[in-house]
């Protein structure tokens, strides 16, 4: 099929100071799409080429137009004030949002395209009338998704999980007992509770766009950072905390965040209040607050470097199973075989 797929963000490394999440998992998907024999239109701007400078090499197809598609792929939008809700041409103005209305309007309403919503940061009201569109079927990235939507996870290259080294991993040096790599966004909380208190008691390093941080003065706040150097600090770092906004938390969504970790040998802990947190890490790894955080690092820097250690790690890397690309990839073929499906019935329909 040709699949028109409308992002709004990079497949390579991009620029750093922007948030794109999907940086760690795009490309393998759409590659993958690729190699089950698809042809991949993007319908938003080459931001690889216009703000980062990187040429892709011709190897993928913007189109800045309504070219003939059979399914739209949409990685879902939502207004965000004062970036896309203002009049286009404004200064800070980005068109995403304004696009994703124009491909909808030509597409899903007035050619009835078979349409899949990847609503991959939940932003999509449960009574949004587009979940009960015929022709439209929303996913999610989450355990237990919104009621009539598909689980369609972010995706790890299968060869990356199978090629981890856990006694390698173990092994290697690791200067910073605790980081995270992430923006605030709606993470307040969570970071008060399961982060802040240990980072009190240990080295540590925060990266990531936190605007308002005034409550934690004694946190090492770096800001921003290459996507190249999140694996990098990954693999200097002892641990993490898997910090989630309560909406993901709620439905079992898990960022890319434990992937990029847990490849990099630095152990995810888990909050006790995301939803199938059992399901993310072992039983050892989830923490109910603070204390439970500073203690499991005491831990863990115990057995740092030893067979415990690594065991530890084999078993973060058994709970990537679910996230692999090769499931993924089966999710999504189901739901590209049922939207194509329903548009021949349509189109039949409009015949007759």
């Amino acid at each position: 099929m040709i699949i028109g797929y409308s992002f709004w963000g990079f497949l390579g490394p991009g620029v750093t100071d922007t948030p794109d999440g999907g940086r760690s998992h795009r490309r393998t998907l759409i590659d993958a799409l690729g190699g089950d024999g698809h042809r991949v239109v993007f319908l938003q701007p080459d931001r690889d080429l216009y703000e980062a400078g990187d040429d892709l090499g011709g190897r993928y197809v913007f189109d800045p137009g309504l070219p003939d598609i059979d399914v739209l792929f949409l990685e879902w939008r939502w207004p965000i004030p004062g970036r896309n809700t203002t009049p286009c041409g404004e200064p800070g103005h980005t068109c995403d949002l304004h696009r994703q209305r124009q491909l909808l309007d030509h597409y899903a309403f007035a050619l009835g395209t078979p349409t899949l919503i990847w609503d991959k940061d939940r932003r999509l009201a449960a009574d949004d009338p587009l979940r009960r569109r015929p022709g439209v079927i929303v996913c999610e990235a989450a355990l237990s998704p919104t009621p009539g939507a598909r689980r369609l996870l972010f995706p790890v290259r299968d060869t990356d999980v199978d090629a981890a080294d856990p006694a390698e991993l173990a092994a290697r040096p690791r200067p910073v007992p605790l980081a995270y790599v992430g923006n605030q966004y709606d993470r307040d909380n969570v970071f008060d509770r399961f982060f802040a208190p240990a980072a009190a008691r240990f080295r540590h390093v925060v990266a990531g766009k936190w605007t308002s941080t005034g409550r934690w003065p004694h946190v090492a706040f770096t800001g921003r950072i290459p996507f190249p150097r999140v694996s990098e600090l990954y693999g200097e770092a002892l641990a993490t905390v898997l910090l989630l906004p309560d909406r993901y938390a709620a439905a079992g969504q898990m960022t890319q965040r434990i992937f990029e970790a847990v490849l990099s040998g630095c152990v995810p802990l888990a909050p006790a209040t995301i939803r199938h947190a059992d399901m993310f890490v072992p039983p050892q790894l989830i923490v109910n607050d603070g204390s439970d955080t500073i203690r499991t690092l005491h831990w863990l820097r115990s057995v740092r470097g030893s067979r415990a250690h690594a065991d530890l790690i084999a078993e973060c890397l058994r709970r990537l199973e679910v996230f692999r690309l090769s499931l993924q990839l089966q999710a999504l073929r189901t739901v590209l075989t049922e939207l194509s499906a329903a548009g021949a019935v349509r189109q039949a329909g409009r015949r007759r």
